[in-house]
C-alpha cells in the first residue's frame, strides 16, 4: 500500500453514476423492465479533517453513494478516490483506510457478544491483539457499552445494535469515517450522545467524517459543508449557514393542521405575492395530519394572510411556527418537496 499523507482523509468524486435495473407491473400477469438513476454524474470533494454531510429524502440517492465510496458497490460510470486510493483499481487499500456504519447494520453476528463481534472484526484489519484489545476497551467506556457489550447481540436493543456498528466503525482507528443514518432507530437521548461524539471525535482526534442523513438540524449541528441531494443529483454544495442566505428568502412558516382537502388552501396561498415555495408534507408527524412550508421574502405580513385562507377553508390549525431559514428551506427552494417526502420508487 503506497500512501499519499497528504490524501490521507479525503474523498474526491467525479461524475459518479449509478442505475439500477427493476421490473414493474403493466397487468395481472405481465412486467416490464424499468430503470432507476440512483445517482446522476455525481461530483464532489470532501477536504481532510472535516465534518462533510449528504442531506436529502429516502430514495435521493444517499445509501447507493456512500455504497460506492465504500467499495461494496460498482457504479456505472465515473471515478471516485477515498484516501487517494482508487475505488474501482484500489479496493483493498480503500477497504483498510475507512471506518463504516451503514443503516440497518447488518454485518454484526447475532450469536457472538458484542465484545466477540469487536474481536473478530479486529482481527479482519489484522490488529495486533494487545493494541485490539486496549482499542476495544477505549470504545466500550466511550460509546457506554459497559451493560451490553458481553451479551449475545440477539439480545440487543436496536439502538443497542447501532451503538455497537458505531462501535465498530471506530474500531480500526481510520482516517475517515463513513455514516449512514446513524441516529435513525436511537431515542433522542441516544441520538444527542452519538452527534456530540462524532462532534468530538472529528475534534479531538482529526477524522474526516463523511455522513448521509435526512434530518436538517442534524446535518445543521454536525456538517462543515452539506451536500443536498436529490434524486440522484446534487443541487448545491456549501457551509450551512451559506446555503442558507443564497436562497432568496428571509424567513419561513411552517403550519401544521388536520383535513382532508387542504389542496384548494394551498393553491390560494400560492397565488399570494412575495412566496417563494409552498411544499406539503402529508401525514406529518400525527397520522391525518398535513404539514404546510411556506418559504417567503415578508413572514410578518403573510402569516394573517395564510391563517385567513386556512380558516376560510375550515381547516383545524394544530400549530403555526415561523421561523429563520433553515437546511429543509434549501432543499425545498430546489426542489418544491419537503425532506420527509419518500422519493424511493415503488412507494
Amino acid at each position: 500500500m503506497k500512501v499519499d499523507n497528504d490524501l490521507f482523509g479525503t474523498v474526491e468524486a467525479k461524475d459518479l453514476s449509478k442505475t439500477y435495473k427493476t421490473k414493474e407491473k403493466i397487468g395481472i400477469f405481465k412486467s416490464r423492465e424499468k430503470k432507476i438513476r440512483a445517482l446522476d454524474k455525481v461530483s464532489f470533494k470532501v477536504q481532510k479533517g472535516e465534518i462533510f454531510g449528504l442531506l436529502g429524502p429516502n430514495g435521493a440517492g444517499k445509501t447507493t453513494l456512500i455504497k460506492i465510496l465504500t467499495t461494496l458497490l460498482l457504479p456505472d460510470n465515473g471515478t471516485a478516490k477515498v484516501n487517494g486510493f482508487d475505488i474501482i483499481k484500489q479496493p483493498d487499500d480503500v477497504k483498510a483506510t475507512i471506518g463504516v456504519m451503514l443503516t440497518g447494520e447488518r454485518s454484526l453476528y447475532w450469536k457472538l457478544t458484542g465484545r466477540e463481534n469487536l474481536e473478530y472484526f479486529a482481527a479482519l484489519y489484522h490488529m495486533p491483539t494487545k493494541i485490539a484489545q486496549e482499542r476495544i476497551k477505549y470504545l466500550v467506556d466511550l460509546l457506554g457499552m459497559e451493560e451490553f457489550i458481553d451479551r449475545l447481540v440477539e439480545t440487543y436493543s436496536t439502538g443497542q445494535k447501532m451503538i455497537l456498528a458505531f462501535g465498530k466503525a471506530l474500531l480500526n482507528d481510520a482516517p475517515i469515517i463513513f455514516l449512514d443514518e446513524p441516529t435513525i432507530t436511537m431515542d433522542p437521548r441516544k441520538a444527542r450522545e452519538i452527534r456530540e461524539l462524532i462532534l468530538r471525535i472529528n475534534k479531538e482526534e482529526k477524522k474526516t467524517i463523511f455522513i448521509t442523513t435526512h434530518l436538517m438540524y442534524e446535518a445543521d449541528m454536525l456538517c462543515n459543508r452539506v451536500a443536498i441531494i436529490d434524486r440522484g443529483k446534487i443541487m448545491a454544495i456549501g457551509p450551512p449557514d451559506e446555503l442558507k442566505k443564497k436562497i432568496p428568502h428571509k424567513g419561513s412558516i411552517e403550519v401544521e393542521c388536520i383535513s382532508d382537502a387542504v389542496d384548494a388552501a394551498v393553491e390560494e396561498i400560492r397565488g399570494l405575492a412575495n412566496i417563494d415555495k409552498v411544499a406539503v408534507d402529508f401525514g406529518a408527524s400525527v397520522k391525518d395530519t398535513t404539514r404546510i412550508k411556506i418559504l417567503t421574502n415578508e413572514p410578518r405580513e403573510i402569516l394573517p394572510k395564510v391563517l385567513e385562507i386556512l380558516i376560510k377553508h375550515n381547516i383545524s390549525i394544530n400549530y403555526v411556527n415561523p421561523s429563520e431559514p433553515t437546511l429543509e428551506d434549501v432543499f425545498i427552494h430546489y426542489t418544491g418537496r419537503t425532506l420527509a417526502e419518500d422519493t424511493r420508487e415503488g412507494v
